[in-house]
């Protein structure tokens, strides 16, 4: 379907800044805190390429950027609030009931010992162990798009067993240390008990075996989650009795196990794998929880193996009974989704430039960020076409949000806090 007219989307980009901005108005009781974060969001979307506090106060024409960093520190609001305020706008925008949650993890650079959850440890961001902050993020992915609905920063122990720092950096008395896959099984649970529709959930090796598992199959979702080739496998009652590690039963499979197939258009076309999916056991829900009805559902080693290098991935997934392999290989793909709202939210929306050093900055910081790509989404959803640039996005909402322009909501002078 061809995009709609400029006229018609610079309507849509004005129409729904506003409607953002009402969202989030309840979170804050003064006015011009309100204001703040107001200008907050038009520094995020604007053209800047450097989102930094005196950019953004120069955008705003604030005459320095007090006003922006009281929002993420002085100012007394709840970022958790304003997370299930970008949850619910992202599932107006992309709800579906075969949609799939993506969790995932990134990293943010840093320099010195003071920023919340700062520590030396690997991050894919820079492909090496490093000084960084990592925060774990779960998006929402459906046929009409894709954006963040939570996240949380990781507190190392280094962090969450040490008062002094805990206190220099205002973690709450109530944030114990909790590994990355207890962050993302946190974050399901959440979307599980807002109601959030999905079927299914993909993850990298880091989060693929243990509760996950079980929390998901109790609540009746399907899962493809990545695993290391020491994962082990069996299967029974099945014609090929199966057993051993992932890496081994990969070992054995024949050429003609393999099917090739796309796990979804990227930047160059198609991605194109080798996959071979082996059944291993189907079983009433019941036979998980006594709770459940008698729907069968099958557990399967999915593997996937690199055309240019021969390079295999192994996945465990979970599905409804007759669920043919190309759909657990769009699910699987469903996880470059978050890859590209990582690197859309760092060019383009500053996700990495947070100059805050507290617990509650960076969340903040992050929730702002994310509202702001919520916002791309739906724009993008309502015009109905093909995607706008990444660039054309920046021009655009920049001219939108400049100084005095009426979808600020307030006046560009500093707000009186």
């Amino acid at each position: 379907m061809p995009s709609v007219s400029l006229e018609t989307t610079l309507e849509l980009w004005s129409t729904s800044l506003r409607e953002a901005k009402q969202r989030m108005r309840p979170l804050f009781a003064a006015p011009s805190v309100a204001a703040s974060a107001n200008a907050f969001l038009d520094g995020l979307l604007g053209g800047e390429r450097r989102k930094t506090g005196w950019m953004r106060a120069e955008a705003a024409g604030d005459p320095g950027p007090w006003r922006q960093q009281a929002i993420l520190g002085r100012s007394h609001w709840d970022a958790d609030a304003l997370r299930d305020v970008v949850r619910d706008l992202a599932i107006e925008t992309l709800a579906s009931s075969d949609a799939t949650l993506v969790l995932d993890e990134t990293g943010f650079l840093k320099q010195g010992k003071a920023s919340c959850g700062v520590h030396r440890q690997y991050t894919g961001s820079a492909g090496k162990i490093t000084n960084c902050q990592i925060g774990v993020f779960a998006a929402y992915v459906s046929d009409q798009g894709h954006a963040f609905i939570d996240r949380q920063l990781y507190l190392p122990k280094a962090w969450s067993g040490n008062p002094a720092r805990r206190r220099a950096a205002h973690v709450p008395d109530e944030i114990a240390f909790a590994t990355k896959p207890q962050l993302a099984m946190a974050m399901i649970q959440r979307a599980i008990a807002a109601g959030v529709p999905f079927a299914w959930v993909a993850a990298d090796s880091i989060y693929g075996v243990g509760e996950i598992e079980m929390v998901l199959r109790r609540a009746s979702k399907g899962y493809v989650l990545g695993v290391t080739g020491q994962h082990s496998f069996w299967s029974w009652i099945t014609e090929r009795p199966i057993a051993g590690t992932a890496e081994d039963i990969a070992k054995g499979l024949l050429e003609t196990d393999w099917i090739r197939l796309s796990a979804g258009a990227g930047t160059k076309g198609a991605r194109l794998f080798d996959w071979a999916y082996l059944p291993l056991a189907t079983l009433p829900a019941s036979a998980v929880d006594p709770a459940l009805d008698e729907s069968e559902w099958t557990r399967g080693l999915l593997v996937r193996r690199s055309l240019s290098d021969g390079a295999l991935a192994y996945f465990t997934t979970w599905c409804p009974a007759g669920t043919p392999v190309t759909r657990l290989v769009a699910v699987e793909g469903r996880r470059w989704a978050i890859e590209d709202a990582f690197e859309t939210a760092k060019t383009e929306l500053g996700l990495a430039h947070n100059e805050s050093r507290s617990w509650h900055g960076w969340h903040r910081h992050v929730s702002l960020v994310m509202l702001a790509f919520a916002l791309l989404t739906r724009v993008r959803r309502l015009a109905n076409g093909a995607p706008p640039k990444t660039a054309l996005i920046a021009t655009l909402a920049g001219a939108l949000v400049g100084p005095g322009d009426p979808a600020r909501g307030d006046a560009a002078g500093p707000a009186a806090h």
